[in-house]
């Protein structure tokens, strides 16, 4: 995948937030670093609303990585970056935004609060994602 191929899907997906945001739960993310705090409410929603159906895979991969692709965006806007796609492990390749020295799996970060652990924040990793490139 060439680099602006990535660029566009990130953004794309973003905007697929955005609106999914819009339309199930009439909730307006405007790319603000603020706007980081109602993704950890409306991935909880989901499971909310779906029960189950929240959880199958499908549903999991796209909501992570359509929420995962908004934080990363708020964050590109704000700091800088580029996105990289790691294909280290060819049986489970991943998107990270790439920060100075840092790399962050925003929608890894989605997953864990979705699937794993509802008390991980996404606005709190965000947040530590923010200060180690502001400090």
């Amino acid at each position: 995948m060439q680099q602006h191929e990535l660029e566009q899907l990130m953004a794309d997906s973003a905007k697929d937030a955005v609106g999914t945001s819009r339309d199930m739960f009439n909730i307006e993310l405007d790319y603000s670093a603020e706007s980081i705090e109602m993704v950890d409410n409306l991935l909880l929603a989901f499971i909310d609303r779906f029960k189950d159906q929240a959880l199958e895979d499908n549903a999991v991969f796209t909501l992570c990585n359509i929420y995962g692709a908004y934080i990363g965006e708020v964050m590109r806007s704000l700091i800088g970056g580029s996105w990289r796609y790691d294909e280290s492990d060819k049986t489970a390749p991943y998107v990270v935004l790439d920060v100075g020295e840092y790399s962050y799996a925003f929608a890894g970060i989605c997953y864990e609060r979705l699937v794993n652990d509802s008390q991980v924040s996404v606005k709190a990793y965000f947040d530590q994602a923010l200060a180690n490139n502001t400090q």
